[in-house]
């Protein structure tokens, strides 16, 4: 049975709902631009040496203070602000930091053959998930697949053996491979020692059709030879 709508109340929670998603969009675009002015800042720290002015030694001796067990996080926005050429950096606050990070993917690839005009339009009028997928048609190709991010949990002492396998299967199809790539090798393997074509055949021959196009050649020649052979 539906239940009886109480309009008040309706329209109270409705509004809660689009209060918070605007302080969320406000926050959001906030923290963008003070990013963006961040990476710019601790660029200019390092190029004046500005921590003489606290009596420290080096560089890494102000991270550590300022970010604590995180240094990693200020190089990070730093390499990003230095990776894009000059005509974006001046107008980082417009674009905002996420789309940055974007952008300097895109800027690592095509460096000086980059156009941008033509990005910068794109940052500026496109919403963010729109202008992800336009990088990554520009870095892949116009038919590059969907991709999403998986997030699990694991255990220190289980990190070693993953590591292990990821560069273990990185030396075999090359280094340019991406760690999900590696993976997706990694489980085909399994797969197939595990022989488990009543399951799922489909995801193992589409696995064993990526390894094919990794070989040469002659070995892709080779391997079509055995398994005329077997056949």
């Amino acid at each position: 049975m539906e239940p009886k709508l109480n309009r008040k109340r309706a329209q109270f929670v409705l509004a809660k709902i689009d209060q918070i998603l605007d302080w969320e969009r406000r926050v959001n675009g906030d923290r963008d631009t003070r990013f963006v002015e961040l990476g710019r800042y601790l660029c200019e720290v390092r190029g004046g040496q500005y921590w003489r002015l606290e009596s420290l030694k080096s560089f890494d001796d102000f991270l550590e203070r300022r970010f604590p067990g995180s240094r990693r996080k200020a190089y990070y926005l730093m390499s990003i602000h230095e990776r894009l050429p000059k005509q974006v950096r001046s107008q980082l606050k417009e674009v905002g930091w996420s789309k940055a990070t974007e952008l300097a993917k895109l800027a690592r690839r095509q460096g000086q053959k980059l156009d941008c005009a033509k990005w910068l339009h794109k940052a500026k009028t496109l919403p963010f998930d729109p202008f992800k997928q336009e990088i990554e048609r520009a870095l892949n190709g116009p038919d590059a697949e969907p991709w999403e991010i998986i997030y699990f949990k694991l255990y220190k002492s289980q990190l070693p053996v993953i590591e292990q396998a990821l560069e273990t299967a990185a030396r075999m199809l090359g280094s340019d491979r991406s760690r999900g790539y590696c993976l997706e090798m990694i489980c085909a393997d399994f797969l197939a020692g595990a022989n488990s074509q009543q399951d799922d055949p489909q995801a193992l021959l589409n696995a064993l059709y990526r390894c094919f196009c990794l070989l040469p050649d002659v070995q892709q020649i080779g391997f079509l030879e055995r398994l005329r052979t077997a056949a």
